[in-house]
Parts: C-alpha cells; structure tokens; sequence
C-alpha cells in the first residue's frame, strides 16, 4: 500500500470513504504512518530491522508496537477491556524476534489499520465525548480522545522508524554497520515504553 509515485500526502487526496467528517483526520494519519512504513523499509535487510543503532529502539519493534498500541487503543475507544491475547502481545512486544521480517510485521499492522478504519467509519459523531476509561488504572478519556491518540501516536512512530532508517543507511554507507555493530546492536534490548495503556 505504499503511496503511488507523484501522489501528496494523504490528508491532501480527499476523504477516506464512509469516515465521518470529525474523524477524518485520524483515517489520514494512520494511512500515511502505513504508507511510511512500508516505503521506508522495502529495501531493509532483516537484520537491520532488529538492530539497536547506539541502543535505540529496533524498526521491528516500532513496527510490532504501532500494531498493537492501535489494537489496545480501538478496544478501549469501544469500551471494552484488554483480553489475555492483547496482553500477552503487549508483553511480547519488546521481545527481539530476528527471524521475524519486516514483511510479516507490516501485514500485522495493515491488517489492524484496516480494521480502524471499519471501527472509524461504524462511529457515531454523537457518541465521540462519551467517556472512556484507560488502563487497569482507569485513566479518563473519551471516544475521540482515543481515537485522536491512535491517529498521532502510530504517526509518531512511522516518524521514529523514518530517523532509525536514515541511522542505519549512514552505519552502512560508512561500513560501521558490520562486526562489532552489528554484535553490539543484538545485545541490547529494546527499550520498553511505558505509556498508559501498560499501567496495571
């Protein structure tokens, strides 16, 4: 689904079809963070998607987490609770799986794009201030405070992937991106992000 040549941006192509007009933009925002993603690592060995350039987060885990924070943020804009799947997914998500490659993370985060964008489109402008909770901890927020955070939050971190890649393209043409790097890189773990949606 990356963007076609000489196209703008997405929030420049028109409506989403069948969005309401108050949620388009987090249907634009979370389109472009897809199309990012995809254009900034179609070329990316698979090994550099799981490494640490000077203990940053790996590509692999900002493309696992963009998938699974928009999942967790859609149940709790749907007034629902986290299940022991998206739980698990959460604990996981730090987790250095290097035989996973881009490819197979990128049809996750498609496949939960898609599934906001049903959500997006089944909301009813009336019901967007209606009151939700975050969290175990109960944080107060509302339909549309979520579903504004999906769109910004998965667009914050295609940002975060578009740096790393740039990082890792200038290790490689320096070919710093070898031996001791690359040793370096597997022994650190991701680091873990805590936002609101892991409080207990």
């Amino acid at each position: 689904m990356s963007s076609p040549p000489n196209q703008p941006e997405v929030w420049l192509r028109g409506p989403v079809s069948g969005v309401p007009a108050t949620l388009q933009p987090v249907a634009h925002a979370l389109l472009q963070a897809l199309e990012d993603a995809e254009r900034l690592t179609a070329n990316l060995q698979k090994e550099e998607v799981w490494t640490s350039p000077g203990g940053a987060a790996t590509i692999g885990f900002h493309l696992r987490h963009m998938a699974g924070s928009l999942d967790r943020l859609l149940c709790y804009a749907r007034g629902e609770l986290l299940n022991e799947a998206q739980r698990s997914a959460l604990a996981a998500e730090t987790n250095r799986t290097t035989e996973t490659s881009a490819d197979d993370l990128l049809r996750i985060l498609r496949a939960t794009i898609d599934s906001a964008l049903d959500q997006l489109r089944a909301s009813s402008e009336e019901t967007l201030d209606d009151t939700r909770h975050v969290g175990r901890a109960g944080y107060p927020s509302t339909v549309r405070g979520l579903l504004y955070h999906a769109g910004e939050h998965t667009s914050r971190h295609a940002g975060q992937i578009s740096t790393t890649v740039r990082i890792l393209q200038g290790l490689r043409a320096s070919g710093r991106l070898t031996g001791t790097e690359r040793q370096y890189a597997r022994s650190i773990r991701s680091p873990q992000l805590k936002t609101t949606e892991e409080e207990p």
